[in-house]
């Protein structure tokens, strides 16, 4: 495993550890390969020549994960060029029943289940405690070129992120 961060963030107050280095602003992003809600394989170059907003979630059975997921399927819907992803562990088929549920049809939903790579490469990936393996919350907006525009690690995983910069980054 790579390097861990110690107390990177919190869950409920309490101390969070995430393995992986904190990515900035400028840095390319990291390739990935996971599945869509279909079974397929997405990688970063899947959506190039896009903007790319990534927002990885513990869950899309939490309640923020669901409603900050709700809000990018909503705003995706005004995005010129650009493509919203949400990564978590959560099984393609967990996913794929959320976004019938939600009618969530403007995002683009992927499973990092397969591997720990995606959530060391972006430093999200959560070691111990009651989160082990999944996902802290976090935002990456990457330009078309791949590079990095925006990052934002969740101080407090239970937490929204800052939408208005992360959708000021995205246009």
């Amino acid at each position: 495993m790579s390097d861990v961060r110690t107390a990177a963030v919190t869950l409920k107050g309490n101390p969070v550890d995430l393995a992986g280095k904190e990515l900035k602003s400028g840095d390319a992003a990291p390739d990935f390969k996971l599945q869509d809600n279909g079974l397929g394989e997405v990688t970063l170059a899947s959506s190039a020549g896009k903007t790319r907003i990534i927002a990885t979630v513990p869950s899309l059975d939490t309640s923020v994960c669901h409603a900050e997921t709700k809000k990018f399927n909503d705003e995706a819907a005004n995005l010129e060029n650009a493509e919203v992803l949400v990564v978590s562990m959560d099984l393609p088929f967990g996913q794929k029943r959320w976004c019938g549920a939600e009618n969530a049809e403007n995002i683009t939903t992927l499973s990092a289940h397969q591997s720990t790579q995606f959530g060391e490469d972006y430093g999200v990936l959560i070691t111990g405690g009651p989160l082990n393996r999944c996902l802290a919350r976090a935002i990456f907006v990457v330009d078309a070129d791949g590079k990095l525009k925006y990052v934002e690690y969740c101080s407090e995983i239970a937490e929204h992120p800052n939408y208005d910069a992360v959708l000021t980054a995205a246009k």
